[in-house]
């Protein structure tokens, strides 16, 4: 392939150029048969300073239309096979045009050849934000710090798109519209030193304007052009959530002065007026609502310990919910305890699921069948209303079953069946295997004592009731 190549160089007169020509005047290896400095300037009543770097080095305007538009007037005024971009910040190496023969003839067929990009730090501190920001230059693919385009290549895509007016975007928009011909763009080896020119504190801010460029990109070639690119995404998806945030902060910033300032008037307008009473009613009502939520939050965390939420209570039967009588299989002896109707009404109502967990070892030893229980369990239903859950063991005593009182199985699987948590639930018996099952389960529980109940089993209860009925007054208050 033909190796023969012209450079062009839009600039804007800055300093730089002085330097970038001398050091391609000095580089060794073939010479270029053009250079075109494209004078980008709006302003071009004062001459172009250059030094006599090239006797044939052609200055052509561009009449300020932007990076783009000044690489395509260079792109047509050359014509050697090869048009190669040079930006005017960089410098080129000693060996910079030797290596760019040896790209160009190693081309093979590519319709484009990126030199390699060097941005020097400082050695002796940590790198600034900005020279950080030009250092990604090093990692960046397509970009025309140094990119060589064959001609009739680049001419038959339209060369650069003018629409993007800044230095960004225009060059990795015009490869991934060769790469969509089916062209070849590679990298080769020859290097270009890229220092970090002076800029002012608002530079990161005027780098923003790139963002517009960003969504003619989107427009042209879809929103996952920068993983076809291998551009990185940047910061740019926060920003809007920063945005939003400062919106509401202005807007609840204003709600908050008015709404204080309100407050404030009313507690000064009724009042004597003067400069110590102003002061003071200014001055706290500030400070009052802030007092009056933190308050107020302190006393919420304080009445979740102090008031416990119930989602379930499960009842022990015999000597709770019903009489307790020795193997229970006929429904008509079923007789309800005193209050035990009023009690699970109360709950009902304030939300409680009720359920029923109890040992039946009669079962076990077949002194009744599971219809006759069912029976019985049916007929404490039509009389106290009906339960969301029932939990029997059946094992005998000696069984060593995980579910029989006061193992914790009975309460677990209520709870379960319940899609609650045990320890939302509240366990009330007459005996202390009912409170010993609670604990193992991690629930709370309540003794209701009859005769039957051991004065040691009262003595160790963690909660005791006298009846049903303030059982369920202390699981609605909380207080349990």
């Amino acid at each position: 392939m033909n190796a023969e190549y012209d450079v062009v160089i839009p600039t804007i007169g800055r300093p730089s150029l002085d330097r970038l020509l001398q050091s391609l005047r000095d580089a060794k290896g073939p010479r270029p048969r053009r250079v075109f400095v494209i004078d980008d300037r709006r302003d071009t009543t004062s001459p172009l300073e250059l030094p006599r770097a090239f006797e044939d080095v052609c200055v052509l305007t561009s009449g300020g239309r932007g990076p783009a538009a000044a690489r395509n007037r260079g792109l047509r005024a050359a014509r050697a096979p090869w048009v190669v971009f040079l930006d005017d910040d960089v410098t080129v190496g000693r060996t910079w045009r030797r290596d760019l023969a040896h790209d160009l003839a190693a081309a093979g067929g590519a319709a484009a050849s990126y030199g390699c990009v060097s941005v020097p730090l400082p050695g002796d501190r940590r790198p600034t934000d900005w020279e950080r920001n030009v250092h990604g230059l090093e990692h960046a693919r397509w970009i025309t710090a140094d990119c060589a385009l064959w001609r009739e290549a680049a001419l038959a895509v339209g060369g650069f798109d003018e629409r993007f007016r800044r230095a960004y975007r225009e060059d990795t928009d015009l490869a991934l519209r060769l790469a969509a011909r089916g062209e070849r763009l590679v990298q080769g080896r020859r290097h270009v030193e890229h220092p970090v020119r002076a800029a002012g504190p608002w530079i990161s801010v005027r780098l923003q304007a790139g963002n517009a460029d960003d969504v003619l990109m989107d427009a042209l070639h879809g929103t996952r052009w920068r993983d076809d690119a291998g551009a990185p995404r940047g910061s740019y998806l926060r920003y809007p959530l920063i945005v939003g945030a400062a919106a509401v902060a202005l807007v609840a910033s204003a709600v908050w002065a008015a709404a204080t300032a309100r407050f404030a008037w009313r507690r000064i307008a009724p009042g004597p007026r003067t400069p110590r009473e102003i002061a003071t009613m200014t001055a706290t009502s500030v400070v009052i609502p802030f007092a009056a939520v933190y308050h107020r939050v302190r006393g919420r965390r304080a009445v979740r310990r102090l008031v416990r939420r119930t989602a379930a209570v499960l009842f022990d039967r015999d000597g709770t919910l019903i009489d307790d009588v020795p193997v229970l299989g006929d429904p008509a002896l079923v007789e309800p305890m005193p209050g035990a109707h009023a009690a699970l009404a109360r709950l009902r109502a304030a939300g409680c699921a009720l359920g029923v967990i109890t040992n039946q070892s009669a079962l076990a030893e077949q002194r009744f069948s599971r219809d006759q229980l069912a029976h019985v369990h049916r007929r404490v239903e039509e009389l106290l209303g009906r339960f969301d859950v029932w939990a029997v063991c059946e094992h005998g005593a000696d069984a060593g079953c995980t579910c029989r009182k006061p193992a914790p199985g009975l309460v677990l699987e209520a709870a379960r069946r319940l899609k609650v948590a045990p320890g939302d639930c509240v366990v009330v018996g007459d005996i202390l295997s009912d409170v010993a099952a609670a604990a193992a389960a991690g629930a709370r529980s309540i003794l209701v004592p009859t005769p039957a109940t051991r004065v040691d089993e009262v003595e160790r209860a963690p909660v005791v009731a006298p009846d049903l009925a303030a059982a369920a007054d202390l699981i609605v208050r909380g207080a349990v």
